[in-house]
């Protein structure tokens, strides 16, 4: 029986379109962060997040008594006309809070949350090249590291860690196993780095050792990642055309190009700001890895049920449904890796 899940979809991106509409009128006038900024509105910020307030954490070791520390990024919200978000902006910081938790159902069952507020990269920069982001990207980055490092000198104590973030959360991911995993103390506690819905390029990991890219189903201290499309595109600004970079199939956890079939997909699911499950879809899709581009292309729907939503992006561009297409295969993964990660550790002792 074939599923018409377009309903399902449109109500729930009806509430996000409305809240993009609502937030690009409301706050075009609200108070900016308290730096000195230039005319044309870019940051000149020069200090750095208080970690120690728990008030500058949208996550604070939330579920006690997991095994395993979960340190997640959040996507871009906002949409106002600035280049970083401020951490003055409680609306926008409300909807930050609520896209991690249309996440966090992924990783609640196996791990204890940290998830911090951040000066992200607000929409805007994303119309920009690469190189002309980049400074609105390294003043995030710098909130995001010192959020790790205040982690890892007050709250981690030892315990393994599970690396999340989609979207501009999944860049950040990257950045901090760039700077802080060259020490092999710390890949030794990493089970893994769901890095959903960005490019990592072949070459990046060439040039880290630090940065494996997951080959299965239950390796440990590798980076999982795909980002979703229709079989016809070809260009995106986030899998630029010519380029290439790591992708695994979430329904068979294989990097070859053989399809997948809807069959084997657990669960898609559709969650809303406060993290509940507002539908779910078993079988909704398959997939395949385009292995000439390093993405994940997406069977069995049609892009007029499931619109691309990200300006920028065109039809076909599935990027806001990575992670909710494949939402069960993804819980259930993080699971066996931690246990896998858990069982290794057991023999070595």
């Amino acid at each position: 029986m074939k599923i018409n899940s377009r309903p399902i979809v449109l109500a729930i991106f009806g509430i996000v379109l409305a809240f993009l509409i609502a937030t690009a009128v409301t706050f075009c006038g609200l108070h900016e962060m308290k730096t000195d900024d230039s005319a044309d509105g870019t940051s000149t910020a020069s200090y750095v997040t208080d970690y120690s307030d728990k008030n500058n954490w949208a996550y604070f070791a939330e579920g006690d008594g997991k095994t395993a520390d979960l340190f997640l990024i959040a996507p871009t919200v906002d949409m106002n006309d600035e280049f970083n978000m401020s951490l003055d902006d409680k609306e926008t910081m409300g909807n930050f809070l609520g896209a991690l938790n249309m996440e966090r159902g992924i990783y609640e069952n196996s791990t204890r949350m940290f998830a911090p507020y951040y000066r992200q990269g607000a929409m805007k920069i994303y119309s920009l090249n690469e190189s002309e982001r980049e400074p609105y990207l390294g003043l995030a980055y710098e909130d995001v590291s010192a959020a790790f490092k205040w982690y890892l000198e007050n709250e981690n104590n030892g315990r393994p860690i599970v690396l999340a973030g989609f979207s501009q959360g999944a860049d950040m991911c990257y950045r901090l196993l760039k700077e802080y995993f060259t020490d092999r103390s710390l890949r030794d506690k990493l089970i893994a780095v769901y890095a959903i819905g960005w490019q990592i390029t072949e070459t990046e990991i060439s040039a880290y050792p630090q940065m494996i890219a997951a080959t299965g189903e239950t390796d440990i201290g590798v980076i999982v990642t795909f980002d979703c499309e229709s079989s016809d595109v070809t260009d995106t600004f986030i899998n630029p055309a010519g380029r290439c970079g790591a992708c695994i199939n979430p329904l068979t956890w294989t990097t070859d190009s053989e399809p997948a079939s809807k069959d084997l997909n657990p669960g898609a699911c559709f969650t809303d700001y406060s993290g509940d499950i507002v539908s779910e879809v078993p079988e909704l899709c398959g997939c395949y890895i385009d292995l000439t581009r390093g993405v994940l292309k997406v069977t069995d729907i049609s892009k007029e049920d499931y619109p691309a939503y990200v300006p920028g992006l065109p039809d076909g561009g599935y990027h806001v449904y990575d992670y909710q297409f494949f939402f069960r295969a993804l819980q259930i993964n993080v699971d066996k890796r931690v246990n896998a990660y858990m069982m290794t550790i057991q023999q070595a002792a």
